[in-house]
């Protein structure tokens, strides 16, 4: 597919309350300048922190957030969500299989944690990145989307269609600097 073929889109990296660990290193990079690299690459124009809400919605273009703690989403990823929120002017997010064991948890009478069954991961999934926001639901909205990806997800659930699309490996999120070194063994080239 050819550059010209994508779809203009804005967008941002998410790495506010996230702590210290979109700054951790990866392939000698922080996560954050990783993430922006793929939202570049993408042909996403990364939005300045200044820059007032409604002029994004005025440009009619879609809007990405990317998780700096999914950093190497790989660029072609990031546009082929792109392309189908626009192509279906819907919100598209990324998500993972759970491939952990869950287990059920409770609290007995005594205030122990008391462990149970396991959950069932063929209804689980692992939010990750990017979640695009069509031009429609873009201009609809009151101010700029939250970065919290969770939050974000759940009220635009209540307001319309969502698409969850499965993400590659590579476009897990991280959230300790064991699972950074994980990423990076998994993405070494």
């Amino acid at each position: 597919m050819d550059d010209d073929d994508r779809a203009a889109a804005l967008g941002t990296v998410a790495e506010d309350a996230r702590g210290s660990l979109p700054y951790a290193l990866l392939h000698g990079e922080a996560l954050v300048a990783c993430a922006a690299w793929a939202l570049g690459e993408a042909g996403v124009v990364i939005v300045d922190l200044g820059t007032a809400w409604d002029a994004v919605a005025e440009a009619g273009a879609p809007f990405v957030v990317h998780d700096a703690l999914c950093p190497m989403a790989p660029p072609e990823f990031i546009a082929a969500c792109v392309e189908r929120a626009v192509a279906e002017d819907v919100v598209v997010v990324a998500v993972r299989p759970v491939t952990d064991t869950v287990k059920r948890v409770s609290v007995d009478d005594a205030g122990r944690a008391v462990v149970g069954d396991t959950v069932d991961r063929d209804g689980l999934l692992a939010l990750a990145s990017p979640v695009v926001l069509p031009a429609s639901v873009v201009a609809s909205l009151p101010g700029a989307p939250t970065t919290d990806l969770l939050r974000l997800v759940r009220e635009l659930r209540q307001a319309g269609p969502v698409v969850l699309v499965e993400a590659p490996p590579g476009a897990r999120r991280v959230s300790s600097p064991d699972e950074v070194a994980v990423l990076e063994a998994l993405t070494a080239r």
